[in-house]
């Protein structure tokens, strides 16, 4: 008997085998290094702090990680080189151990331009890169950026350094989770089973959207949550068309109500919409949850290994079926993406891109799929989500919080 994907709590144990945090970053970096060493590159050199944390699984929060100011370097053969903020250097020298002590630096490169590129942070950075790139050996060979400042590109270019592509290629090597990658994904699918529940118990009128948004993101840090990236809050006159935010809206009865948790555990992300119904449910908002649900059931049971991403767009309605003028304006309703480190990996599945790209889906994939249906009173809305792991057979279901039917809400 197969059994489920765990979520086994937070931390380690010495009863149980949880995750092996070890075996996890000798996963991510053998990825790194096998597309590296696929690669023309001779060096992968990393902004963006999701491919740091898979390369060097290193983390300093939001706050900085997205200034533009942390960066490693991968070379052919050579360990990984870290570059952060400051006294975090230092902070990983003492606490990460599978990072040599040497490859841990401070680094400043300006702080997205307040520093200006004038005061020659970028030109020491890339002079000490290109040393580095000499010293393995790699210096004539390009070298892979994945995203980086216009004036970091010009002086590495200046130096004269080859600058190729390597978010593709990171991309490549995040797609295929381990099962300690999975496991920490359905853990955070788990935290945000239990927060629907409270959300459920809190949804009644007069409450505020911002208010649920408040409710949610202190039950998930109170819950070990790493990074609450967004909650959106959607209700009423406001479900149609979709905003994508909350606002400070008051909850009303009869409302139509959808909510997306997006936030990490360890790093991994969850994004997790879910419909309720206020007190009570009109025809067309149950109609349009029906709808929803049809597609979203439909492409479920389109994934398994070796089936096209365009074969599981094609299961859901074009965009001039309900409401919008192309693909482009109903882009992200009908909607797959892949979940790890980022919020949207691969594959990304829609009519827009999948149709003439199509990605095959491979075992060990883990995406979400999203189906929205505006209702016919013109304002109402259902917004759907499940997050799968795609297995040798067919998927598993991570998103556990009640969805086959509109969930309404402390009924009157």
């Amino acid at each position: 008997m197969t059994r489920p994907i765990a979520a086994p709590g937070h931390g380690s144990v010495d009863f149980e085998m949880r995750v092996d945090f070890d075996r996890l970053r000798e996963y991510r970096l053998t990825r790194a290094r096998a597309s590296l060493d696929a690669s023309e590159c001779g060096a992968f050199l990393l902004f963006d702090f999701y491919n740091i944390r898979y390369t060097t699984s290193t983390w300093i929060g939001g706050a900085l990680g997205d200034k533009m100011t942390r960066y490693a370097l991968l070379t052919r053969g050579g360990e990984p080189m870290l570059w952060d903020f400051g006294s975090a250097a230092r902070h990983h020298q003492l606490y990460s151990p599978w990072l040599a002590p040497e490859n841990c630096r401070a680094g400043m490169l300006g702080l997205r331009g307040a520093i200006a590129p004038e005061a020659g942070l970028m030109r020491e950075a890339v002079t000490q890169i290109k040393d580095l790139l000499t010293q393995a050996g790699v210096a004539d060979a390009p070298v892979g950026v994945d995203i980086v400042e216009p004036p970091f590109l010009f002086e590495m270019q200046r130096q004269g350094l080859h600058v190729v592509d390597a978010q593709q290629l990171m991309l490549d090597a995040r797609q295929i989770k381990s099962p300690d990658e999975i496991v920490l994904l359905s853990q955070a699918a788990a935290m945000v089973d239990g927060v629907y529940q409270d959300i459920v118990e809190a949804l009644k009128p007069g409450i505020r959207e911002n208010e649920i948004v408040a409710l949610a993101s202190k039950r998930l840090y109170e819950m070990g949550s790493d990074q609450v990236e967004a909650i959106n809050a959607v209700s009423g006159e406001r479900c149609n068309p979709h905003p994508h935010n909350f606002s400070d809206r008051l909850i009303r009865p009869g409302d139509q109500a959808f909510f997306d948790i997006i936030q990490s555990y360890n790093g991994y992300r969850t994004c997790y919409y879910r419909t309720f119904g206020v007190g009570s449910a009109t025809g067309a908002q149950r109609d349009a949850y029906t709808k929803a649900r049809e597609w979203m059931d439909a492409s479920i049971e389109m994934v398994k290994p070796g089936v096209g991403t365009d074969e599981v767009a094609l299961v859901w309605p074009a965009a001039t079926e309900f409401g919008f003028a192309d693909e482009m304006a109903a882009f992200g309703l009908q909607f797959g993406h892949g979940l790890g480190l980022g919020l949207h990996e691969r594959p990304i599945i829609s009519r827009l891109n999948s149709l003439e790209h199509p990605v095959e889906i491979q075992a060990g994939m883990v995406f979400a799929l999203e189906t929205y249906c505006p209702a016919t009173d013109g304002f109402s809305a259902a917004r759907i989500e499940e997050e799968v792991v795609v297995t040798d057979s067919g998927v598993e279901i991570l998103t556990r919080f009640p969805a086959q039917e509109l969930f309404v809400a402390n009924p009157y």
